[in-house]
């Protein structure tokens, strides 16, 4: 499903998006050809607290907060660590959104993506231990702009939903190991 050759035509928006998504598809699909072991990608992020319970977050050469409103025992300065799950969801699908409209010759004009997670605090505060302690429902709401039909948006967002990196991480269970050390 990998297209390999970019347009040689001038570049609009839409055109240099298309061309970044070929040229990566291309890039990828020659790398894993030349070594599958290269498809296998570790990510490393650190964070150290700070504030009442706020914690700042290094990934690569990006740093950014994460805290808690202050009924959470926060200083508010920063989106949640649930809000950033949402996030990092809403994120993760409209990258899958535009790699597989290119892929599949869909054309996407806007990709606006709204997200609600319901989460149970009863857990998080030791209340009731039998309820879930993370999400227990997520709504995403889609909204697609362009000439294409519904059905074609819908064959679209089914292959998101089986490509989708984190989309994977909230529908199925990942293995987490954790080692407590004393500094």
């Amino acid at each position: 499903m990998t297209i390999l050759t970019a347009p040689s035509v001038p570049l609009s928006t839409a055109d240099d998006r298309a061309a970044r998504l070929i040229d990566a598809g291309a890039t990828w699909t020659d790398r894993i050809a030349a070594s599958p072991a290269s498809a296998q990608l570790t990510y490393r992020v650190s964070g150290e607290g700070e504030g009442s319970v706020a914690t700042r977050i290094r990934a690569g050469e990006h740093e950014f907060v994460v805290d808690e409103p202050g009924a959470l025992a926060g200083d508010d300065v920063a989106a949640s660590p649930v809000e950033y799950a949402l996030g990092a969801l809403i994120s993760c699908q409209v990258v899958v959104y535009r790699l597989y409209a290119q892929a599949l010759g869909i054309r996407v004009d806007e990709i606006d993506i709204a997200a609600e997670g319901d989460l149970d605090a009863r857990r998080l505060f030791g209340i009731d231990e039998s309820v879930r302690a993370g999400f227990s429902d997520i709504r995403l709401v889609i909204t697609i702009t362009g000439p294409e039909t519904l059905e074609r948006y819908d064959e679209l967002r089914a292959a998101v939903d089986a490509h989708c990196p984190v989309l994977d991480l909230f529908a199925n269970p990942t293995p987490v190991s954790a080692v407590v050390r004393k500094g």
